[in-house]
């Protein structure tokens, strides 16, 4: 109806008239070519349609079949470390610093060996210029990933998996801390009472916990800050419009500095004498299938990170995490009360309700608030 609205108006004016109205269409024709063509070569350089950082990908949700066949995958290597993780240190009497190292020094291979050939995760961007922060973003992520391991490896040398898995659920209160004094956003209200539920049934759990351990429960609480922050990080880097971060430079250089920076801990951290009397060919194994592993799941959830948006994706790493708890109860017969039990699941309902006020709580701070396009509209 436009075209014949357009060309019933250029028919009723003058010669000179039409004809300039003609020269300015084309002008417009001409302008949105080469539109056209600099947004080809902008995603010709980017990797074209199958690149990590791909628009096609931002938040198109779980219904797209490759980010289902990575959230199973995300699923079942979060599985299998943390089994193999609980199996080396509490039937092996593994030393958790040790794990850590070799954990992170598999995982860096992995990222080295992914750079060259990414194996489906991620298309390579060619031509990029690193920015001057780059050794220090990966420094600092490094150190995150080391806190991350090294905490929940204690954690889970001290206490029952599913009662480090249910500590590790209470993220959003970290969450809110975080987002409060890094970033100075402040919490709605219904996000604070969701929080509620959360901080009761955390420690309903704990009070009644048979496997409870100061040491366990704090270093299970310090797993959940660094992780944050990390999840923080790893995703402001992903969604960086100047550089294309791919998830095998997130697994590598990372680990990278991290291996660099345990490395000098063990002189003092570990027990080289009596190392030497527990290694043997069933323990290696262990620690080789472990750490091949974690690298699936740290890089399977990078990959996540692009399809999904951050609340779906807090969603399912609660629901990974109880699917987790009660696996771990079945596999290992970790003694559960009654109370425990009862607290548990008031923990995953008060992250389901955090999940849910954060995204209302989202949603009603963009139909109140007055963006640049907006004000572009009504002008």
């Amino acid at each position: 109806m436009s075209v014949d609205a357009g060309y019933y108006t250029a028919s009723h004016h003058s010669p000179g008239t039409r004809s300039r109205q003609l020269s300015l269409s084309g002008i417009k024709m001409e302008e949105a070519e080469e539109q056209k063509l600099l947004d080809g070569k902008k995603e010709d350089r980017s990797g074209g349609k199958g690149n990590f950082r791909s628009n096609h990908n931002q938040n198109i949700g779980l219904l797209h079949r490759r980010a289902l066949i990575f959230l199973a995958l995300w699923y079942v290597f979060s599985g299998i470390t943390l089994f193999l993780n609980k199996y080396i240190l509490s039937y092996q009497n593994a030393d958790p610093h040790v794990l850590c190292g070799m954990q992170m020094f598999i995982t860096m291979c992995c990222g080295l060996f992914q750079l060259y050939f990414p194996l489906g995760t991620y298309q390579p961007v060619a031509a990029q210029q690193r920015p001057q922060n780059f050794a220090k973003n990966m420094f600092i992520l490094g150190l995150l990933q080391l806190g991350t391991i090294m905490f929940g490896l204690v954690a889970i040398y001290f206490v029952a998996v599913s009662f480090a898995e249910t500590v590790k659920s209470s993220a959003p209160l970290f969450t809110v801390l975080i987002s409060w004094l890094i970033l100075g956003e402040r919490t709605g209200v219904f996000v604070f009472v969701s929080l509620i539920p959360v901080m009761a049934g955390l420690a309903l759990c704990s009070s009644h916990e048979l496997s409870f351990s100061m040491m366990g429960f704090l270093c299970a609480l310090a797993t959940n800050l660094c992780e944050c922050v990390q999840s923080v990080v790893s995703k402001s880097l992903l969604s960086s419009r100047s550089y294309a971060y791919n998830p095998a430079e997130l697994q590598f250089y990372p680990n990278m500095a991290a291996v660099m920076l345990q490395v000098p801990m063990w002189y003092f951290l570990v027990d080289f004498a009596k190392l030497q009397t527990k290694l043997d060919k069933n323990l290696m194994s262990a620690i080789f299938l472990d750490g091949i592993s974690f690298h699936g799941q740290t890089i399977t959830a990078y990959v996540l990170m692009s399809y999904i948006s951050p609340v779906t994706y807090s969603v399912t790493n609660t629901v990974k995490r109880a699917f987790l708890i009660w696996l771990s109860v079945l596999l290992f017969g970790n003694p559960v009360t009654l109370w425990s039990g009862i607290g548990t699941v008031v923990v995953f309902i008060g992250v389901l309700l955090y999940n849910q006020a954060t995204n209302e709580d989202a949603r009603r701070r963009k139909q109140f608030s007055i963006t640049q396009d907006s004000l572009t509209a009504i002008r």
